[in-house]
């Protein structure tokens, strides 16, 4: 549970306040019991108000060791990736670095990018940013929450690469003023729950997208697909050429990285082995391959 310290305040807030999360009050005052005292005391402060005074009694029950284990587990489960993002971002990196779009589908959006401001929100380390410049984006702002994917992405960036800017944001408090993108992205980064997006997420992307420009969330989770759909935007699926694979940059890689993230599939770790090759098909990996995104234009 002293993982949780990584996270800034504001994001503690924004994801203790969501119950989209699934984090209750419960679990995460059963989680802190004989915690170190600063731990819980960091946590409290940013519980939401309304949930305090619940918080507080759940936290002075008896529970349990193995209630206490259990919370523990269903906390740290519900905060895997967020946990990712900012505790171990070159692990992450190294998961995602490998994940290559489907090839059509910054060229279908081409149009839309070329000679235009845009905004890419959840850029993590800049997969979809230096694609969007590559297709001629005039400048795109590059908000992430993380600090550790945002240092990898100014790593990453040369001088020819001023048209790329870094900020620091969540979805439901982008930095950036009213109208000022023409087409806002989110690759793999945007969900219907409040916490990675939602209702706040999308209503901030209407907000700073100019009337008539587009918001386009590529490769959505498949759970989102009725989420989307209910708030009009049109999807698109791509025509695979070939099998798509995850290209890790070694076999180390791939089955370090098959043991942190798909641990729940043993599969994964079975076909590496199998095949010593750190290309692992994406129906192996049992996810959708990155090759479909939904698009809504702002009125």
């Amino acid at each position: 549970m002293q993982d949780l310290m990584v996270f800034d305040d504001a994001t503690l807030q924004s994801l203790l306040c969501h119950n989209g999360c699934g984090l209750t009050v419960e679990n995460l005052a059963h989680s802190l019991h004989d915690m170190p005292d600063q731990v819980i005391q960091r946590i409290a402060r940013n519980v939401p108000a309304g949930n305090r005074v619940a918080f507080h009694d759940e936290l002075q029950r008896y529970i349990p060791s193995r209630r206490v284990r259990a919370a523990r587990r269903a906390v740290l489960d519900r905060l895997f990736w967020d946990l990712t993002y900012w505790k171990t971002p070159d692990f992450y990196e190294e998961l995602t670095e490998g994940e290559r779009l489907h090839p059509d589908i910054f060229r279908q959006l081409e149009p839309d990018i070329h000679g235009n401001m845009l905004l890419d929100a959840g850029a993590g380390s800049g997969r979809a940013s230096f694609e969007c410049v590559r297709y001629g984006a005039d400048k795109v702002y590059a908000v992430e929450p993380s600090p550790g994917l945002l240092r990898i992405l100014q790593k990453k960036l040369s001088p020819a690469d001023d048209r790329i800017v870094p900020c620091r944001g969540r979805f439901d408090a982008l930095p950036l003023p009213d109208k000022s993108v023409d087409l806002a992205i989110s690759c793999s980064a945007f969900t219907a729950e409040p916490n990675q997006g939602g209702e706040p997420g999308l209503a901030e992307l209407k907000r700073v997208t100019r009337i008539g420009g587009k918001i386009v969330i590529i490769w959505p989770r498949t759970q989102d697909y009725d989420w989307l759909a209910q708030h009009e935007f049109n999807y698109v699926e791509l025509q695979e050429q070939q099998q798509m694979c995850v290209h890790f940059r070694s076999l180390r890689t791939a089955l370090r990285c098959a043991r942190r993230f798909y641990a729940h599939n043993p599969g994964v770790i079975d076909y590496i082995l199998r095949e010593r090759s750190p290309e692992v098909p994406f129906a192996i990996l049992g996810i959708n391959p990155p090759r479909d995104y939904c698009w809504l234009v702002v009125k």
